[in-house]
């Protein structure tokens, strides 16, 4: 019980001092759906970089990719990797144009930002109904993560469903981006500190309070063929995993608005580089938690864990000292938070964008910022309800997401590189991002979500016939002369 009291202690410390950063951003003002969407596109380069790596790397890096390393080697490590390169590639190619183009627009949505550049505010609608579609299951199942994690250190799984809930909305609602920029901040300097602190604490004490040496347990990896590309990553199955992250970047919404906010160039250039640093360090530290855990289970000194990955760090965590322990447990927890208040003041702003503003004439602030206001509401009610019932298949859908959402990459690749082109191709788009998202629904209702992921038709999976079916109705549009 001692050891419970400790970690809802840290918790309470990590909630409070939240709440503070998140009541002190409020000083920055929020007059404008701008202000409260994209902080009237005035965040300096730091807190672009972190509120955009807090946002991207959720639970998953600190509970997933640990046990992807630990059960498949270092595979793991670049599929991973490959994500990290592909956004950063992206970034460097795109991040300037739609950086500029945001301010000249005003763009606050991306689904905003789609309808415009096609001169369709019904597309703007779509896209807003399949980004709430795909990501709802998401944000609940990292709240279900975090009742889990809750019930695992002792506690009721309803704590972590209310603590989660009532973390999201007071710092979403408190100032809009300002309050969960300047959190994500705070929550990811706590997600990469609490990672360092992690692996120098496995390498250097439980390692060899377990009689392996680096070196001995690293020669144990090797022999077993941990350090190469084991079975489990055959081609098919890389490209399964790896093709929709290639291009997460570009397809989901909560990334693609955060290249609205920096103030300037130079704060642009910064958010790029600090992120990959970030990301780098972050994905290098996270799969050697996983493969020196595998050492360990190797030799006996833990269970295999093989079959039950997710349960890795959770065991680690649980032979450390329960202060330590409770750090590390509490750094996962802002992760999932990072991710949820994200994306959920995400499709707010697509609430209160393109289902008011792009629909009026002459659109009110104040009904916008009370339009938001009240989706944030009624999304985090809603997680919480489905959370609180445990559906499993949201935690699988959660894998989908990314999939659901691939059509959008030749949708919004096309019109970042030839916007003049794309205006008026709207039925096209619609088109690709119906079929698109359709197969991956389709799929995953006639072989289970989990199991669609990797499907194949024809030996290739179906996140490439559904980036592959999208991108050649999109250049068909670009290819087909406009009407007269």
């Amino acid at each position: 019980m001692n050891g419970l009291y400790v970690y809802l202690s840290v918790l309470a410390v990590y909630f409070i001092v939240g709440t503070g950063i998140a009541v002190y951003s409020r000083r920055k003002g929020v007059k404008t759906s701008s202000d409260y969407y994209v902080a009237g596109y005035k965040l300096g380069g730091f807190l672009s970089a972190m509120t955009y790596a807090a946002t991207t790397y959720s639970a998953f890096m600190m509970i997933g990719l640990v046990g992807f390393a630990y059960a498949t080697g270092v595979g793991a490590f670049g599929f991973e990797l490959l994500y990290l390169l592909s956004t950063v590639a992206l970034l460097a190619l795109f991040s300037k144009k739609v950086w500029r183009l945001a301010r000249e627009r005003k763009w606050v949505s991306p689904a905003e930002m789609l309808g415009d550049l096609y001169g369709s505010k019904w597309l703007s609608i779509l896209v807003a109904i399949v980004y709430l579609f795909a990501l709802l299951p998401y944000i609940t199942a990292q709240l279900v993560g975090l009742g889990n994690m809750l019930q695992g250190v002792g506690s009721a799984y309803w704590v972590g469903i209310v603590l989660g809930a009532v973390i999201v909305f007071l710092w979403t609602y408190l100032a809009g981006i300002w309050s969960v920029a300047s959190t994500d901040a705070y929550q990811g300097l706590w997600m990469i500190l609490s990672a360092i602190a992690f692996i120098l604490w496995l390498l250097f004490a439980l390692l060899p309070s377990k009689g392996l040496s680096l070196g001995e347990a690293t020669r144990i990896l090797g022999e077993k063929g941990l350090l190469g590309i084991t079975g489990f990553w055959a081609p098919t199955v890389f490209l399964a995993f790896t093709l929709p992250w290639l291009f997460f970047a570009v397809t989901n919404p909560q990334v693609v608005q955060r290249l609205y906010m920096p103030r300037d160039e130079k704060a642009l250039k910064a958010m790029i580089k600090y992120f990959l640093v970030f990301g780098f360090t972050y994905t290098v530290i996270v799969t050697l938690i996983g493969l020196f855990a595998r050492s360990l289970s190797l030799v006996g000194a833990l269970p295999d864990l093989t079959k039950a990955r997710d349960l890795v760090t959770p065991t680690l965590i649980s032979m450390a000292n329960p202060l330590f322990g409770a750090i590390v447990f509490t750094s996962i927890v802002a992760a999932a938070i990072s991710t949820m208040d994200s994306i959920i003041l995400t499709l707010s702003s697509s609430a209160s964008r393109d289902l008011y503003a792009r629909l009026r004439e002459k659109p009110s602030h104040r009904v916008e910022l009370t339009i938001g206001y009240a989706t944030i509401t009624l999304l985090v009610i809603i997680v919480s309800v489905m959370a609180w019932f445990k559906p499993g298949y949201v935690v699988e859908l959660s894998v989908l997401s990314s999939v659901i959402l691939l059509p959008l990459a030749p949708i919004t690749l096309a019109a970042w590189i030839l916007p003049e082109r794309v205006r008026g191709k709207q039925a096209y788009a619609y088109t690709a991002l119906i079929i698109g998202a359709g197969m991956g629904v389709y799929a995953s209702l006639i072989y289970g979500p989990k199991k669609a992921f990797i499907t194949t038709w024809l030996g290739i999976p179906v996140s490439a016939w559904i980036l592959v079916v999208s991108t050649i109705i999109v250049a068909a549009g670009l290819l087909a002369k406009r009407k007269s």
